[in-house]
């Protein structure tokens, strides 16, 4: 009975906190300058005050902040986040089309940010005070202090424009024939810098978390032991310290998740990646309300 309790608890408080974040970004998005009808009127190449009035009223911008609020709420609690006026579909078509290819990013720059920095941080921790462990502390600084966005401009111009060894922007090759196989290493090639950028300040925080954890496992009781039966480093560190080392990687990785899809929305801009990240920027310029407040709910609702 006390787990239920708590459990009905969390998801109590749970809802309240959707409910909250969805209050939020409607006042926000009311509160901005402009609206849908002012995007409208741009795209005609201007408007007289007859047909605002009537787009806003089409649009039911004409009622009250209240009554807009409450007619949003009603939407969301029925699964209905909108229709877009500047994609001309549902705003929930348009988020699970561009949902996979945010999260076959997100995932790949997660775990390759835990695996090198796992390694990075298991051989400094070897070597504390050598000229490696040195490289990757200087390499961890740089990577966490670095914005992504930076970061991803520096590795197209580098590997993009002068050395051409990657494409400069997009998911896939559209002129591009060939079977699944030629298909998927198109796409790789593609997320070779994207996932880089993504992970650059991730890595170093698990490098940097991995050494101090594993230097701590190193000076435990159980490893000096290990080595006085005559085990070699190699299995020490890989078979006995490395499994605990790896523990709170592990638990910052977790709760790192959101950071990571929240960061995927500079470098998805940066790469013409057709994500969520792009959708939320393009709806951003077109003042396209609905996705954008579908956005951010269906964000919140992950996170």
């Amino acid at each position: 009975m006390n787990a239920l309790h708590v459990t009905t608890t969390r998801i109590f408080y749970a809802i309240l906190l959707l409910l909250a974040v969805l209050v939020l970004n409607f006042t926000m998005m009311h509160l901005a300058p402009g609206d849908v009808a002012d995007t409208i009127a741009q795209s005609m190449g201007g408007a007289d005050e007859e047909t605002m009035a009537q787009i806003r009223a089409d649009y039911g911008l004409d009622k009250s902040f209240l009554v807009q609020l409450g007619s949003y709420l009603g939407r969301v609690l029925r699964f209905d986040l909108g229709y877009s006026f500047y994609y001309n579909q549902p705003v929930t078509s348009l988020i699970l089309q561009r949902l996979p290819a945010t999260l076959l990013l997100v995932f790949t720059a997660q775990i390759f940010a835990m695996f090198i920095g796992v390694v990075l941080g298991v051989i400094s921790a070897r070597r504390p005070n050598g000229i490696l462990s040195h490289f990757v502390t200087f390499i961890a600084l740089f990577g966490y202090s670095a914005p992504v966005f930076w970061t991803g401009i520096l590795l197209l111009i580098g590997f993009s424009l002068k050395i051409q060894w990657f494409p400069v922007a997009g998911m896939r090759d559209v002129t591009l024939e060939g079977g699944f196989a030629v298909r998927a290493l198109d796409i790789m090639r593609h997320m070779v810098l994207p996932t880089i950028t993504l992970s650059s300040i991730f890595l170093a925080l698990y490098s940097r978390l991995s050494r101090a954890s594993m230097m701590e496992t190193l000076g435990s009781d159980y490893v000096r032991t290990a080595k006085a039966k005559g085990l070699t480093e190699r299995e020490v560190v890989y078979k006995h310290a490395l499994k605990n080392a790896l523990s709170p990687v592990i638990t910052l990785a977790g709760l790192q998740f959101s950071a990571v899809i929240s960061g995927a929305v500079l470098v998805e801009t940066v790469f013409a990646w057709p994500g969520l990240g792009t959708l939320a920027f393009q709806s951003i310029l077109a003042r396209d309300t609905p996705t954008i407040l579908g956005i951010l709910f269906f964000s919140s609702s992950l996170l």
